[in-house]
């Protein structure tokens, strides 16, 4: 006879329900510690290693570098891929070195920076891991339409009237440079332009938008001919080298190393030499 369950008297659970429960609690558990330990490891995910399991570097390397090095630093970079294949190279960041280190203050992520001249280099001189190296020199010349129509053979003659001339602005290395050469020319020259980097200086006279412009020996010799150059005078006086550094936000510090060892080996010197820089 099965017992009566008086009006109003709590219903009794048996060992089965206590276990049910019981289980439940458990499975909720364990979801919950498993969604936490998920939840941990992504938080503490390690950045991707700059070397492969076969010990060859692995990785991206952003590169700032001045806009005179457009052409040399990319065969570099392509040089410094080829033996390097689990490496990366994003596309350059090329502009004058002024603009590159106002950016690089200001936070641009950025593994290598290789500046125009030393001056530009100091300006950044918080944000270098690395002591900057010298690996290249470059001289100024003057630019002028193939077959130098208009007869320039020195500094002066840009200051004749009616010849419009085209350099970089002053805060540029190339337009540190110009001046230096210019004051010594005791030249009192009045450009119709002023450029933030010397590729922009080279395009208006390949253009044919101005007479001459001062640029580096390396500008005109990469033209192929679009553009003649003229010797200046004391060229030696105002002459650039470039430094290049890690910086300190490198995501990827033993690749960027291993750029700038590469740019001063032999291979990379002779890269550079190949577009008409010399050895500082």
């Amino acid at each position: 006879m099965l017992p009566v369950r008086k009006q109003g008297q709590p219903r009794q659970q048996g060992g089965h329900g206590r276990r049910r429960v019981r289980v439940l609690t458990t499975v909720a558990a364990v979801a919950i510690a498993s969604l936490v330990g998920l939840a941990g490891c992504s938080a503490t995910e390690p950045a991707p290693a700059s070397t492969s399991a076969d010990g060859g570097l692995q990785g991206e390397l952003t590169i700032f570098a001045a806009a005179s090095l457009t052409a040399s630093f990319t065969e570099l970079a392509e040089a410094f891929s080829a033996e390097n294949p689990g490496v990366t190279i994003a596309p350059i960041s090329f502009d004058g070195s002024s603009t590159l280190a106002t950016q690089i203050s200001e936070g641009a992520p950025a593994d290598v920076f290789a500046s125009a001249d030393d001056a530009t280099m100091q300006q950044v001189s918080a944000e270098l891991a690395t002591a900057p190296v010298s690996f290249a020199s470059n001289e100024l010349q003057i630019a002028v339409q193939p077959g130098n129509p208009l007869d320039i053979t020195a500094l002066s003659d840009l200051a004749e009237p009616g010849v419009q001339v085209a350099v970089c602005a002053p805060a540029v290395p190339c337009g540190a440079a110009s001046r230096i050469l210019l004051d010594v020319a005791d030249v009192e020259l009045t450009p119709v332009t002023e450029e933030q980097n010397v590729t922009a200086v080279l395009t208006k006279v390949e253009l044919g938008e101005v007479d001459a412009g001062l640029v580096y020996v390396t500008d005109v010799l990469n033209t192929a001919g679009a553009v003649a150059g003229i010797e200046i005078a004391d060229a030696a006086t105002a002459r650039n080298t470039y430094p290049i550094a890690v910086l300190n936000e490198a995501a990827q510090p033993a690749i960027a190393a291993a750029f700038v060892d590469f740019v001063l080996s032999p291979p990379g010197q002779n890269i550079l030499a190949s577009y008409g820089f010399v050895k500082p």
